[in-house]
């Protein structure tokens, strides 16, 4: 009798390891990020350090506690790229402790717990994000005013900053009633529950040509690196430009019939961190959606989702909810956008049939 090789048959090889795809994404973060130092001084820097030792330690301790290999996954880049998007959406003197419960959340709770790797059902970073922003929503009133205003005592250095950071104090001649400053979505917010239309808001020194000002200059150099991975083929492109293109037609509508009342489209697009979220948050393969049809559904989910919460929510900026909501839903949509296979039925229900 003739013997054959029971070895499984040939597939072909992934195109990239996990942490060739990591070290992609962190290196089209750096654009934004140095144009964020440029702008808002070297706060983040210092929240990206933080975060990521954080990130760090918690990974490998749940690593040890779950049995497992711990080189292998501690140098995948993972923990840090979630520690650098985290990072990336906080205040720039914002407190150390603030990085800890953040990365707790997201590292433990957000990832290990769920399996970590590849099982976790929610963005970990927009987790950690989450609960900080929940627990101590005071901490991110205290933005600082972007490089180019007019201010008398500028920006702090890194001296003052990590003196800020680490103490929660800020020495002379700085006092957080005249260093912080409130962002281009919370003065929208603010002014406009006060009567004043966009018109007048938009003459805030803290406005720029579309979005706020540095704000919207930090956005296009996350763009520039959201492009740099689209050529790569590292996210697929149905989401960024759903998320982005969702947000422009539906606020453009509003903007034509009412000005004074509704924000320019590309002002909702250059203010807070939509274009972030668009390219390396929203992309996600994990937590997202994995067909073309479904991504689609995602971004414009996660689009309608923002402007929802930014026009009737609590908070100036919805990304993480929203993202957080999508991922939610993001295994009823893949089940429900799911490509026809040649031959196969349709359900009386309308899902394909087996």
């Amino acid at each position: 009798m003739r013997t054959f090789d029971t070895a499984p048959a040939p597939h072909l090889p992934p195109r990239r390891s996990v942490r060739g795809t990591m070290g992609l994404v962190l290196l089209a973060l750096v654009p934004g990020v140095l144009a964020h130092g440029w702008f808002f001084g070297p706060g983040i820097f210092v929240q990206i350090l933080l975060a990521a030792a954080f990130a760090m330690s918690f990974e490998a301790a749940m690593l040890k506690l779950r049995g497992k290999p711990v080189r292998p996954f501690l140098t995948d880049l993972s923990a840090p790229l979630t520690a650098v998007l985290f990072a990336l959406c906080l205040p720039p003197l914002a407190p150390w402790w603030l990085a800890a419960i953040g990365m707790l959340a997201a590292i433990v709770f957000a990832k290990h717990l769920f399996g970590g790797l590849g099982h976790n059902l929610f963005n970990p970073a927009m987790v950690g994000l989450a609960v900080v922003l929940l627990a101590f929503p005071r901490v991110f009133t205290q933005w600082l005013a972007p490089a180019g205003l007019d201010q008398a005592m500028g920006t702090p250095g890194l001296a003052d900053t990590l003196v800020a950071v680490f103490t929660g104090q800020l020495p002379a001649p700085w006092g957080w009633d005249t260093l912080a400053q409130a962002t281009p979505l919370d003065t929208v917010r603010t002014l406009g529950s006060q009567g004043a239309t966009l018109a007048e808001i938009r003459d805030v020194p803290v406005f720029g040509d579309f979005g706020g000002r540095g704000w919207e200059w930090v956005a296009n150099f996350f763009a520039l690196g959201g492009l740099f991975l689209l050529f790569k083929r590292v996210i697929p492109w149905q989401v960024p430009v759903a998320t982005l293109g969702t947000v422009v037609l539906l606020a453009l509508p509003f903007w034509l019939a009412d000005p004074d009342l509704h924000p320019f489209p590309l002002q909702h697009v250059f203010s807070g961190g939509l274009v972030l979220a668009a390219f390396f948050i929203a992309t996600d393969p994990v937590s997202g959606c994995t067909t073309p049809r479904g991504r689609l559904v995602f971004g414009a989910g996660v689009a309608l989702l923002t402007l929802a919460i930014r026009r009737w929510g609590g908070f100036p900026d919805g990304i993480a909810f929203a993202v957080l909501l999508m991922n939610c839903a993001a295994p009823w949509i893949d089940a429900h956008t799911r490509p026809r296979i040649l031959g196969e039925g349709r359900a009386p229900n309308g899902d394909a049939a087996p």
